[in-house]
């Protein structure tokens, strides 16, 4: 029984390496083809570079603008985050320590909405982002992203604040704690593991978007770092040399953030899936 299952367990992990491997795969051909020149590429994609041109960054930290553009992805990300934690917790807390057919009902609107493609609202969005006035600008889009983010966020808190002991709670009401004291002081810091969580899963999807900012963000000046890349793969241009040095350099950021604290995804999600 031992033999079967040592040689079963030693099966799982050769595939799931060799599974990692294949996932690696486009990893090497972006970095290897980000320090060749354009004719290599064309040569053969799969080689090493028979010269390491790093050069290559330099140019496109030169072309791009590039730490405009990462700070303005950096500002776009850090309050987006901000602001969906801070609306996305406390609606949820509220509407799991308030039961009632109305809480219910707009519980299920918002994940409802995480069903709703962005194409079939993204030519209202404009006009009416048109009309607040919130078009091409950073708080604009920012705004934008609340509605879009939000839906998600509050599905996770939902679930996750669900674990938390309301007799915490009742006992700092006791003590004579305010309701907004209420949350910030106790519950939130218990919210922790599915923070970190809404935080990473939102980086990643707002750091690396292109539409909304395509269609929000005019000025070259507001440009994030997908959009200035998209710079080097015009109509009749492809350059790919710069332009796998251009991804190279605006995901580096993002996928640093994610190893660093990838163990907190699968933990909150854990946590909040328990009821």
């Amino acid at each position: 029984m031992n033999k079967r299952y040592t040689k079963k367990t030693f099966v799982l992990e050769v595939f799931a390496i060799l599974l990692a491997l294949i996932f690696l795969v486009p990893f090497y051909f972006v970095i290897a083809n980000s320090l060749k020149g354009f004719s290599e590429i064309l040569i053969d994609a799969a080689a090493l570079p028979s010269e390491w041109l790093f050069s290559n960054y330099v140019k496109v930290w030169e072309i791009l603008d590039f730490p405009r553009a990462f700070f303005n992805s950096l500002v776009i990300t850090v309050f987006s985050n901000i602001g969906l934690v801070v609306i996305s917790s406390m609606a949820a807390w509220k509407m799991v320590r308030t039961p009632g057919n109305f809480s219910k009902i707009l519980f299920v609107i918002f994940v409802s909405a995480m069903v709703i493609p962005f194409q079939t609202v993204m030519i209202p969005l404009v006009k009416l982002g048109g009309m607040l006035g919130i078009m091409n600008s950073i708080p604009g889009i920012i705004i934008m992203y609340f509605g879009f983010g939000v839906p998600l966020s509050l599905f996770l808190y939902h679930g996750f604040v669900k674990t938390v002991p309301i007799e915490v709670e009742e006992s700092a009401r006791i003590d004579g704690c305010s309701q907004f004291g209420l949350f910030w002081r106790i519950v939130f810091p218990l919210l922790k593991p599915i923070t970190v969580t809404v935080v990473i899963l939102n980086t990643l999807w707002i750091w690396n978007d292109y539409l909304l900012p395509l269609l929000v963000l005019q000025d070259g000046s507001l440009r994030t770092i997908p959009l200035a890349t998209s710079s080097f793969f015009a109509q009749y241009t492809k350059q790919w040399d710069m332009g796998l040095a251009a991804l190279v350099l605006g995901i580096t950021p993002v996928v640093i953030f994610f190893l660093f604290l990838q163990k907190h995804i699968i933990k909150g999600i854990a946590s909040g899936s328990i009821k």
